[in-house]
């Protein structure tokens, strides 16, 4: 694994007690736990943004009546060039 860098965290009490209970549960270590909470607390971030882009995608082709794939299909057929 790379080399990470130090930082100091403050954490509540209770939220230390939890993690160092999965720790010791899962044989990992406290840093471990964190970096994994971490990088799924990023996943999920990343997967609202797909979404939110998604979403404004689907309202913009409803508004061009695209709802279907042959709809698509015939749209761009339609506006080749200017697309």
């Amino acid at each position: 694994m790379p080399r990470g860098v130090k930082k100091t965290v403050i954490l509540p009490d209770d939220l230390i007690k939890e993690v160092e209970e999965v720790a010791r549960a899962e044989g990992k270590s406290f840093s471990a736990i964190l970096r994994e909470a971490l990088f799924l607390f990023r996943e999920e971030r990343m997967k609202d943004e797909f979404r939110a882009i998604q979403a404004y995608w689907v309202r913009k082709a409803r508004e061009k009546g695209i709802l279907t794939e042959e709809d698509l299909e015939r749209y761009l057929t339609e506006n080749e060039g200017s697309v």
